[in-house]
């Protein structure tokens, strides 16, 4: 494979999975301040319209547009609901009808969702080191952001509710979508998902627009906005179909629990505070889950040679 994703090394997909943990990791910060300004619908269609047009004008530049099979653009339109547009559309809901610490917590779900779904579907075999490794991972998370912090209360039901909505939702995109990225290449099959979810998200947005006076918004705000599509949402969708083109779907839900360890990282480089024991218990936890969960993935990687995935 040739162009920016070729691969240098066998960790390379690994590498890629933690710079999508990071990326997907400065958005609620970032989000937080544009939600000020935007309504969360109109957010969402700005974030899947905008990051339409990034990947339509990039995949038009190193090539054509058509897929492998004419069958692939009705799963990939399947994908781009499950992946993107109730994906998006249940998180902002959710997170604007619950509290940040429950949405954190909640989140723990997606790697189980994801193995769950599969091995019922048969696409892959449950292997007691990812079940371990991913059990570590989540007591890793669950330690460090406290369930305590958590309130689950009858004001904050429908929202946890539709966090794990979007939990399953995102699992069925990430346990079912490794063959079609394999047959037409990351760019190009996140290019059409986000085409189609742009049908269903950008009217939405706007229709959520109209109703706030856009003269107002500062300038910075829009600025934001356009970081959000790039590199909260283009990068890291595209990295994330780049490496889970070539590990299995458990490994690539699994990074999922790093999030949290960046989040305080950034706290501690950017807000000057401090880590502690509790964080170390944590990030001791997580990264032994995910060892245990890449450790096969890494030695296969190392051995399957004769797998081609198109760029």
């Amino acid at each position: 494979m040739n162009g920016p994703f070729a691969e240098k090394s066998n960790f390379a997909p690994f590498t890629a999975l933690i710079g999508v943990q990071v990326f997907f990791g400065s958005f609620p910060v970032i989000g937080k301040i544009v939600l000020a300004a935007l309504p969360s619908l109109a957010l969402v269609g700005f974030r899947v319209g905008l990051t339409a047009v990034v990947l339509y004008f990039i995949q038009r530049f190193r090539g054509s547009l058509m897929l492998a099979e004419r069958r692939d653009y009705m799963r990939l339109a399947m994908l781009s609901v499950f992946g993107v547009s109730l994906n998006q559309i249940l998180f902002v809901t959710g997170l604007s009808l619950t509290k940040a610490a429950n949405t954190s917590l909640l989140a723990v779900t997606i790697p189980i969702f994801t193995i769950l779904i599969s091995v019922v579907a048969g696409l892959e075999l449950l292997r007691w080191q990812k079940v371990v490794g991913i059990f570590f991972a989540a007591a890793g998370v669950l330690f460090l952001i406290d369930p305590r912090n958590a309130s689950f209360s009858s004001a904050t039901t429908l929202g946890d509710i539709l966090i794990i909505c979007n939990s399953f939702s995102y699992g069925i995109f990430v346990a079912t979508s490794k063959a079609v990225l394999i047959r037409n290449g990351p760019l190009r099959s996140m290019t059409w998902i986000f085409l189609f979810a742009s049908i269903v998200c950008v009217p939405l947005g706007y229709i959520s627009l109209s109703r706030v006076e856009t003269a107002d918004i500062p300038i910075y705000v829009w600025a934001l906005v356009g970081y959000i599509a790039f590199f909260g949402t283009a990068v890291p969708y595209l990295l994330n179909a780049w490496a889970l083109a070539r590990v299995s779907p458990s490994t690539v839900a699994v990074f999922i629990y790093l999030q949290p360890l960046i989040g305080f990282a950034m706290a501690v480089a950017f807000l000057g505070e401090h880590i502690d024991l509790k964080f170390g218990v944590a990030a001791t936890l997580v990264f032994a889950g995910v060892f245990m969960t890449t450790r096969r993935e890494t030695k296969s990687l190392g051995i399957r040679k004769d797998i081609k995935v198109v760029g």
